[in-house]
């Protein structure tokens, strides 16, 4: 038990170090699924206001700001594979689990930015 109470901030180094390999390896599985939507050709759904989307977009991709969402959601068909973008990504996750619950197959792509990356790399 002394040998606990004086090295007490290794444990924490330790404990820091686990959850921050383990939010790597999410991070890495989040990625690895947009990269498989992208692949399957997805539609890129971009939540941001209208003027955001103007200001910069991705090639292709659909904006339907997500105060619309609710009253296009049959522009949308369950077939087919959606990444949902804005500008940070927490739109673009309230997006993906209006899409979920619907019965889409839908991953949120976080920041249309780094989107833009990602499917250039692929």
């Amino acid at each position: 038990m002394e040998y606990l109470s004086n090295y007490w901030w290794l444990i924490l180094i330790i404990i820091s170090i686990v959850i921050l390999i383990s939010r790597s390896f999410k991070n890495l599985k989040k990625t690895n699924n947009i990269k498989e939507f992208i692949d399957n050709n997805a539609v890129i759904i971009d939540v941001r206001s209208e003027s955001e989307f103007n200001s910069g977009n991705l090639e292709g991709s659909v904006n339907v700001p997500l105060k619309d969402l609710m009253y296009r959601i049959n522009e949308f068909k369950k077939d087919k594979k959606y990444i949902t973008v804005c500008t940070i990504g927490m739109r673009a996750e309230s997006a993906k689990k209006f899409f979920k619950k619907r019965g889409y197959q839908v991953v949120n792509g976080g920041r249309w930015s780094n989107l833009k990356d990602l499917r250039n790399n692929t």
